[in-house]
Formats: C-alpha cells, structure tokens, sequence
C-alpha cells in the first residue's frame, strides 16, 4: 500500500507542473484483478492530498467493494441516449469538459461508444479530455491492445473486436500492471466476484482456462515491461524529423492489394515495439497505383490500412515512383535503414517461377539488408475498425 501511494504521490507532483493533459494506465490481464479498484484508491488518495478528482466513468458491474469506493467522490452523470429503441448511457464527455477538473478517472477505455457519440471509441474521447488540458487516469485489459489482438485470438479462440491503438499506450506518462496469480484470479471469478453465477461456468470453459489465464499474464507483463523501458531510454514524442534521421530504423515496403494488411502492419508494430525503434510504412505509388487506376476494392483497403498503420505509431511516407525496389532501397540506404519487413505480395504465377516478382527481386538487391518476409490472413475482417 505504501508503494501505491507513493506512485500516486509521483503522479500528482507531475501533474503540478504539467501544461497539458497526463495520461496514466492501468492494465492488467483480464477483468477482475482490480484495475478499477487501484484507480478508485488513486483517486481517495490524490483528493486527499488536494487534487479536484472526478469520476467521469465507471463501471462497477455491481460489485459492492467497488460501489464502497465510490463514497466522497464525485461523479458525473453519465449521457443517456436513445439508440435503436435501448437506452444506452456513455461518458458525458462535454459536461467533463465543462467541469474542467484537474484529473478525471475513466473506466474501460476500449469501449466502443454509441454511432451517437461524436467519437467512436471512449479512448478517443480520453485523447479530447488530455488535449483539453484535462489529466485522466484510465484502465483496460491486456487483449484490447490492436497489435495483441490476433495473437489473444490464436490461443483463446476469442476474437477482440474492441481494442485500442498501441500509440496510446505508448503516449502514456505511466503504465501499471495490476497483477494477480491464477488460482487466484479463478477463485475470484468461482465467487461470483467478477461475473454473474450464470457466466462463471462458460468463463471457465473458454476465455478463463487456466493456460489462457498464464499465457495472458506472460502478455501484460511483458507489455509493461516494455513501455517502461521505452518510457525510460526511448526518446518521448520524437518528430518525424528525428525519426528518419536516426540509425537503424525499421521500415515496411507497403504495397496496395485487394486485402486488409493489418495482420502485417500488426507484426511490424511488435517488432518495432521489442526492439525500441521506430518504423516507418513506405508506399511506393506507381503508376499502376495511382488513383485514377487503382481498382476500388484495393484503394479502399489501401486508405484504412495506411490510417490503421498512424494509429500504431509508424511515420508513413509517400513515394511515386517506376521502381518500387529501387525506391525502397535508396530511401533504406539514404536513412540508415537496415531492417526492411514485406508481405507475400499477390503475382502472377509464372513471375514467381521465374523470379521475377517483387519478393524475390528485392531479395536479390539487398544483401547489405535484413529482410523480414511477413504472411498475412487474407480473410481479414475490418468489422473492429
């Protein structure tokens, strides 16, 4: 308790000299393990110490020692809107605003908000709260994060259709990892503490079996782990500038197809994020490619992967170009780029029998390079957009 209130101590001294909105995380494997009762105690504790704390959202699930805590803090309503014939209440976000408070405390930030909010995510409505000067202190689990997405998936079956960009979490001044050991996370949810008695027994059958439980404890470990150590030796908010100009960087070689790439762009983000650097998404626009000629199905992918790829934090840049390789490769030698990462590009067959296709062309003119050859699910969905 006493190192929790001293994170809390460190947190409030910054927000004293801050000018602008902090963020700081909460995350930790699946629900249950406390993240919202860590921020309801960060909360007592700032207000304590003289900060104006509100509670823009949160959820209790009807849990009494959460609902405990709510007690002497002060709350704002939530905004009712009428969606479809339901009633669904969202963060108020303009009555936050309004209120201007010097710290607001948000409660599952992956949330995908009502199509009559303005934004479309509860994260985005955070980033308008820390642009307006505002503080927030906010929690979600481990899976909701984009670029874990598809590895949750493979081990638990489950698919993640809300999540949050890793540039958030990367933007992030603090990251707690709220940890518990399996058997107890299991026993919580046995005793009714995180789901209602008629969810625990499927809980435990599917996203809640105990190799589940480990793997995504091994997950959020290592994801905190490595936002500290970013946070610690990385530089914070580095310009597109300072970004071409360092060594070593990462870069894609992205090129249109009739297909969604975020699978690859996915697995560039981790690679960029294990090896602290930062990457950038190169387009080579050809003629070919330009956009009188470019077929509807690819510029659409196009268009939302080249989005999707700024939401994980890569510096994307713009090339029209006759040779894609060579474009690629002067760009790499110009910038000190050492490590190039391509998808399995769609050819005609007989190029690829003859080695004439992108993949193996490149191959050939970059000895001096690392080359990552990256596959991707063509069967794709953008249904969590």
């Amino acid at each position: 308790m006493k190192k929790d209130l001293q994170h809390s101590q460190d947190f409030f001294t910054l927000l004293q000299k801050a000018n602008r909105g902090r963020l700081k995380v909460y995350t930790g494997p699946v629900a249950g393990v406390g993240k919202t009762y860590r921020m309801l105690e960060e909360a007592h504790s700032l207000q304590t110490q003289g900060a104006d704390v509100v509670l823009a959202f949160i959820e209790t699930h009807g849990r009494k020692k959460l609902e405990e805590l709510l007690k002497g803090l002060e709350v704002i309503p939530r905004k009712k809107y009428e969606y479809k014939g339901v009633t669904v209440e969202e963060m108020d976000v303009d009555a936050v605003l309004k209120c201007k408070p010097q710290i607001a405390i948000v409660d599952e930030a992956a949330h995908t908000n009502t199509p009559l909010c303005r934004n479309a995510k509860r994260y985005q409505d955070i980033l308008e709260l820390l642009n307006a000067g505002i503080n927030v202190i906010c929690a979600f689990n481990i899976q909701h994060l984009e670029s874990l997405s598809d590895i949750v998936k493979k081990f638990t079956n489950v698919t993640i259709y809300e999540t949050i960009p890793d540039s958030f979490l990367k933007h992030a001044d603090q990251v707690i990892n709220v940890d518990l050991g399996v058997e107890d996370i299991i026993d919580r949810l046995q005793s009714g503490q995180i789901y209602g008695s008629e969810k625990i027994s499927l809980a435990l059958e599917n996203f809640f079996k105990q190799e589940n439980l480990i793997k995504l404890r091994e997950l959020a470990l290592r994801e905190v782990a490595e936002s500290i150590e970013q946070t610690n030796y990385s530089p914070r908010n580095v310009s597109l500038k300072e970004a071409i100009f360092a060594s070593h960087q990462i870069m894609v070689c992205f090129l249109p197809e009739r297909w969604s790439q975020r699978t690859l762009l996915k697995k560039a983000s981790r690679l960029a994020g294990r090896l602290s650097k930062e990457w950038f998404v190169v387009y080579t626009e050809t003629e070919e490619d330009s956009p009188e000629k470019i077929d509807l199905e690819k510029q659409r992918h196009l268009f939302s992967d080249i989005q999707f790829a700024k939401d994980l934090g890569a510096h994307i840049i713009h090339f029209k170009t006759e040779d894609c390789i060579k474009a690629w490769l002067e760009f790499a030698k110009k910038e000190s780029i050492t490590q190039l990462i391509i998808g399995r590009s769609e050819e005609s067959w007989w190029r690829e029998i003859f080695g004439l296709d992108i993949l193996n062309s490149l191959l050939k003119q970059s000895k001096d390079l690392d080359i990552f050859i990256m596959g991707y699910n063509k069967d794709e969905t953008e249904s969590d957009a």
